[in-house]
C-alpha cells in the first residue's frame, strides 16, 4: 500500500505511484528490485516497470513519481530508434494489443509495461563507457586500467575517452554487479558470442550518444542486455534509461570532477548525508528528495525524446 508520502507526491504529479503490481490469474515470472515480470503463454513476457527505486542495492520504501513510466517509455523510444539497426525482444506497449487476460489490469499497466518475446538472456551486463566515471574511474585509479583495458596515464575523473570501451560485468542476483575481464567474458559466453556482444553494444552506444548529444545530454556510460531467440542474439531488457545509464547535462560538463546527472543521485547523496549503513531497512526519504528525483527522470525523458512524458 502507498504511504502518506506516496499519496502526497501522487497528487502533485497527477499519476498514481505503483510500488507493486498484482495481476490475479497471470503467472508471476519474477519480481526484481524495480520490475515485475509475468509469463504470458509460455513464449512472451510482460515487463512492468514499477516506481520502486533501489539505492546501494536496497529498495526504498517510497516510490519515485513517474519513474516506471519513464523507464518503459524511454526504452520504447530507443527500441524504435534502433529498429533498423538491431532486432529486439520488444513487441508492443499498447494495452489494446495485449491478450484478454491482461485487459482488466490496464490501470496498473498503462504506460509502464511492455509485451516482449521470451529469450535466454546472456549472463553478463554489456557495459559501454565513453567517459571515465563510477566504478571505471575507481578501477583506473587503482590499476591504470578498466576491466583489464589499459588506459593512458594521467586521466582525470569524467574525462572523455578517445574511444568507447566495452567493460562487461556479472549479473548479480544479490549485491553489486562486478566488472569482469574480456577473458572472463569469453569463458562465460564463448568467444563468438563475446565478440558479437561487444560489437553490437559499441554500435548502439555510438549511435545513441550522437543523438543524445544533439539534444543536450552526454551518455557517459550505459549497459545493454542481450538474449538468444531462435539462435539469434537480440536486444532485451530496458535500454538507455536513467537506471541503466549515466546521463550528464552537456552544458555543464567539466572534466576533473564528478558530474551532475539525470538519475537517482539525489537519493544516494541524501542517504550518504544521514550516515546510513547501507543495510535494510533504509531511512525514510524526504518529500523534496523524492520530488527532485522524479523531476530528473522526467527531464531526461523530455530531452532525449524531444517531448514531455505523457
Amino acid at each position: 500500500m502507498a504511504s502518506a508520502l506516496n499519496i502526497v507526491v501522487t497528487q502533485l504529479t497527477g499519476n498514481p505511484i505503483v510500488l507493486q503490481t498484482r495481476l490475479p490469474g497471470v503467472k508471476l515470472f519474477s519480481r526484481g528490485k524495480v520490475r515485475d515480470i509475468y509469463e504470458i503463454d509460455g513464449d512472451r513476457l510482460l515487463i512492468v516497470a514499477t516506481d520502486r527505486l533501489s539505492a546501494f542495492d536496497v529498495v526504498m520504501a517510497e516510490g519515485i513519481p513517474d519513474k516506471g513510466l519513464v523507464l518503459t517509455q524511454l526504452s520504447c523510444f530507443w527500441f524504435e530508434f534502433f529498429r533498423n539497426v538491431i532486432t529486439s525482444h520488444f513487441l508492443t506497449a499498447n494495452i489494446a494489443d495485449y491478450p484478454p487476460e491482461l485487459q482488466p489490469f490496464s490501470d496498473q499497466l498503462a504506460g509502464r509495461s511492455m509485451l516482449v518475446k521470451k529469450t535466454k538472456p546472456f549472463p553478463i551486463e554489456c557495459v559501454v563507457r565513453g567517459y571515465l566515471a563510477g566504478s571505471g574511474w575507481n578501477d583506473y585509479r587503482r590499476t591504470g586500467a578498466v576491466c583489464g583495458i589499459k588506459l593512458p596515464a594521467g586521466l582525470t575523473e569524467s574525462v572523455k575517452l578517445d574511444q568507447p570501451i566495452f567493460t562487461p560485468a556479472t549479473k548479480a542476483q544479490e549485491g553489486h554487479d562486478e566488472n569482469i575481464s574480456w577473458e572472463e567474458t569469453v569463458a562465460r559466453v564463448g568467444a563468438s558470442a563475446a565478440e558479437q556482444l561487444r560489437e553490437k553494444s559499441l554500435t548502439l552506444y555510438e549511435k545513441a550518444r550522437e543523438s543524445a548529444e544533439h539534444r543536450g545530454i552526454l551518455i557517459a556510460d550505459t549497459k545493454f542486455e542481450w538474449g538468444l531467440r531462435d539462435g539469434k542474439i537480440i536486444l532485451i531488457d530496458e535500454v538507455l534509461t536513467p537506471d541503466s545509464s549515466r546521463f550528464w547535462p552537456k552544458d555543464s560538463y567539466a572534466p576533473g570532477k564528478a558530474q551532475p546527472s539525470f538519475d537517482k543521485q539525489f537519493v544516494r547523496d541524501y542517504l550518504v548525508s544521514v550516515g546510513w549503513d547501507r543495510q535494510p531497512p533504509p531511512p525514510p526519504l524526504p518529500r523534496e528528495v523524492v520530488e527532485k528525483t522524479g523531476e530528473k527522470y522526467r527531464e531526461a525523458y523530455r530531452l532525449l525524446t524531444g517531448h514531455a512524458l505523457n
